[in-house]
């Protein structure tokens, strides 16, 4: 037996748990450094004078059960610890990032988180008017002009290299499918950016690392990591684009399948039930089976990044005037991404299968193992 840990919120303790629990790890705290823009006197609850944050989602909202609401958990923890008000602007369309994020400003706003690299633009132009304020960004560096840096030196990304928990997953994946006898798993992404397809690299390589360790021949639909061409949605919303993208792979005869990207895995939970075949679906960001019990009957693991710990975290430090710009990003070494407890399916893994995850994670945690992924943020 072995032990990882997971945070399911940034509210519990890491906690031991065993190899029937299922693959489980968290993520460690941001590094820091004083920043003159938000030095002051401290107010109670140790925030200083006059520090006010805030959050603005994209247009999958707070109830998405996946990044949004994860980052919502993080702002919404920080200020209860620091007693003070956060204001929160949920966008509803594309157009609304522009103006939420004028508004955060306008509404005197010290430190503001962005939710998505869809808001990488309204992020920037405010940073760049606003140089005296501090600002963050989920799953972006905030890099408009392509120059591979950060557009303004007060913006912070929060980025993960999502790749190296995927490929744990992929081999999961292959596992399950293998023993079920079909050798074939799927995945399909919302729209084909660098986040979303880090995870179908990863995904990719265990998939095929497993092939290689079982002498299996478990194949893969929906996505090709060396054409970097696959099944995608365009968007992140779960409509029928999203339900008809899901049942192409399905259609594949594929008995597990990972939706990258937000609420699309409502789509194909639902191309699942119409189905009637017993398919699994794999989750992401975060730990799906408790985010939305309504789906914990056919998610076999998910693929985590501890967003809200990384929003906590960065809100703290800003709050404390120590805010500092130095991207974060999220791995298996630092505990920033990870895979979820198998839940209840733990009990019906193939014999062995945990002990190989962990084995496989210490490696990548090593370096033994290296996960490449031209998706991947810069750093990893």
């Amino acid at each position: 037996m072995w032990r990882l840990a997971l945070t399911i919120s940034i509210t519990k303790k890491l906690v031991g748990i065993s190899a029937a629990a299922g693959l489980i790890v968290a993520l460690a705290g941001c590094g820091s450094a004083p920043d003159s823009s938000t030095s002051g006197s401290a107010a109670a609850g140790g925030a200083v004078d006059g520090f006010k944050p805030c959050l603005v989602s994209d247009a999958g909202g707070w109830n998405d059960k996946s990044f949004n609401e994860s980052a919502k958990i993080g702002m919404d923890k920080a200020v209860a610890e620091l007693g003070v008000k956060a204001l929160e602007f949920e966008s509803k369309t594309d157009t609304d990032y522009a103006p939420n994020m004028q508004q955060s400003i306008a509404e005197g706003c010290t430190f503001v988180v962005a939710v998505g690299f869809k808001l990488a633009a309204a992020t920037v132009e405010a940073a760049k008017a606003n140089p005296n304020l501090s600002f963050a960004i989920i799953d972006d560096i905030a890099d408009t002009d392509r120059d591979g840096k950060t557009d303004a030196p007060n913006i912070k990304p929060l980025v993960f290299n999502t790749a190296e928990a995927a490929y744990l997953g992929g081999y999961a994946a292959a596992a399950w499918s293998a023993q079920a006898g079909v050798n074939k798993v799927g995945t399909f992404g919302g729209m084909q950016i660098p986040s979303v397809a880090v995870f179908m690299d990863g995904y990719e390589q265990g998939v095929k690392k497993y092939n290689q360790d079982k002498s299996a021949n478990v194949q893969l639909f929906g996505w090709d990591s060396a054409s970097q061409k696959g099944s995608f949605t365009g968007g992140f919303d779960a409509n029928d684009t999203a339900k008809q993208t899901a049942q192409g792979v399905l259609d594949q005869g594929v008995d597990v399948i990972l939706p990258v990207g937000g609420p699309i895995y409502q789509s194909a939970a639902a191309a699942i039930a119409d189905s009637g075949k017993n398919t699994m679906m794999i989750g992401v960001d975060s730990d799906l089976a408790v985010a939305d019990p309504s789906v914990a009957g056919v998610t076999l693991v998910s693929i985590m990044k501890a967003i809200d710990v990384a929003v906590y975290d960065s809100t703290m430090s800003a709050a404390k005037g120590t805010f500092d710009a130095t991207p974060y990003v999220g791995t298996l070494k630092n505990e920033g991404v990870k895979l979820s407890s198998f839940h209840d399916f733990a009990s019906k893994l193939p014999a062995g299968l945990t002990d190989e995850l962990k084995k496989l994670q210490d490696e990548i945690v090593a370096g033994t193992i290296t996960v490449e992924s031209k998706n991947s943020p810069a750093g990893s």
